[in-house]
């Protein structure tokens, strides 16, 4: 944790973990992610908002040679409401992703496991646009492995979110489009179906996921679902809109 937290103080990248510190496997790198957390947190101040879910996509599962998605912690210190402005130089690698997001309205107790896409709905308050923005210190990070991905607290960089939609149950999400614009020039689209099939098959993961690791999804965390299009390597200067139809737009600048 200590080594990963002066990576991303020093803004420094390297190949891999040390041997001697890498995590060999999903337990010990939950370990060292909320030990991560606890010092960005005490740099930082804020506090845990939520969660964020990574390898979402059957492609990037392939590539990390994993077989299911990996979640990360959103931390108050790095959400941002839309419209929001983010220094470039403040990020090794700005990769912009468009996610659907959900808060939840009541906790998911043990006792309802495990949870479907439609058991886990009537615990949910809302949905949410957003945009993660994902930074690494990897020269190559489908290369490391999902156990030092999941340990940098799955990559996580920041979130962008905006306002809360609370019409979402009368919407076919697996088939809702999404998209981004970057420069006035639309770049990129998909919809729910990218993640898992269904945004809420992402929730239903994580509630299923986290006893696991000592955790509980609980009622006000926040879950930002994966990537619903190609993902975005934003550069300074960029102004981009994600743009989710009736659900709302996020917008964000990068100076």
């Amino acid at each position: 944790a200590e080594f990963l937290a002066s990576l991303r103080a020093d803004q420094r990248q390297v190949e891999v973990i040390p041997l001697e510190l890498r995590p060999a496997d999903l337990n010990s790198a939950y370990q060292i992610q909320d030990a991560l957390v606890d010092r960005l947190l005490d740099q930082h101040g804020g506090q845990r908002i939520g969660y964020k879910i990574a390898c979402t996509n059957p492609v990037v599962q392939q590539e990390l040679n994993i077989a299911g998605p990996l979640f990360g912690q959103l931390l108050s210190f790095s959400t941002q409401h839309s419209p929001a402005t983010l220094r470039t130089d403040d990020f090794l690698v700005r990769v912009v992703e468009v996610e659907f997001a959900f808060r939840m309205g009541e906790n998911a107790p043990l006792a309802a496991m495990p949870y479907t896409r439609a058991s886990i709905a009537p615990l949910i308050d809302c949905a949410l646009p957003g945009i993660e923005l994902v930074s690494h210190r990897f020269a190559d990070w489908t290369k490391v492995g999902a156990p030092s991905v999941a340990a940098d607290n799955a990559i996580h960089a920041a979130w962008i979110h905006g306002a809360p939609f609370v019409g979402w149950r009368d919407l076919d999400l697996a088939q809702h489009p999404v998209s981004l614009t970057v420069n006035g020039r639309l770049l990129r689209q998909g919809q729910g179906a990218q993640v898992l099939g269904h945004p809420l098959n992402v929730v239903a993961w994580l509630a299923n996921e986290l006893p696991k690791h000592g955790k509980l999804l609980q009622a006000g965390d926040y879950i930002t679902t994966g990537v619903a299009t190609e993902v975005y390597l934003a550069a300074a200067g960029d102004q981009m809109q994600a743009d989710f139809g009736v659900i709302g737009r996020v917008e964000l600048r990068f100076t």
